[in-house]
């Protein structure tokens, strides 16, 4: 039962909080994944999130997918060494991905992270 001070936050959220809380509540259905705003450096982590955004951008000379998961909690970068594209993934879609989480420019990164494909909200 949801008490008034939750009804009444609701009301007046903005929609970044709103979806903020749907996808906390979506990667607390995987079991095993963990809330990015809680990774640790140096550390394996297994998490959920949906895919903000997406670029394409050579590192040293190598092609390089960079992508920003988001899952309420926090961003975590997400980058593929030697590739252009990935099929099925695109700003949208849920991903749970698992990898060494280190830092690179003092933002959390996974480099070459495996990955599971998860259906969009109404699939």
């Amino acid at each position: 039962m949801t008490t008034l001070r939750e009804r009444l936050r609701k009301v007046v959220a903005s929609q970044a909080e709103i979806e903020a809380d749907e996808e906390r509540v979506e990667a607390e259905h995987f079991v095993g994944c963990t809330p990015v705003g809680t990774v640790k450096d140096r550390t394996r982590a297994t998490v959920s999130g949906v895919v903000r955004s997406m670029t394409w951008r050579p590192r040293e000379g190598v092609p390089a997918l960079e992508a920003e998961l988001y899952d309420g909690s926090g961003t975590l970068d997400l980058v593929w060494l030697g590739r252009r594209e990935i099929a099925g993934i695109a700003p949208g879609r849920r991903l749970r991905i698992e990898g060494m989480v280190c830092e690179v420019d003092g933002r959390r990164t996974v480099f070459n992270p495996a990955y599971e494909l998860r259906p969009r909200p109404g699939e």
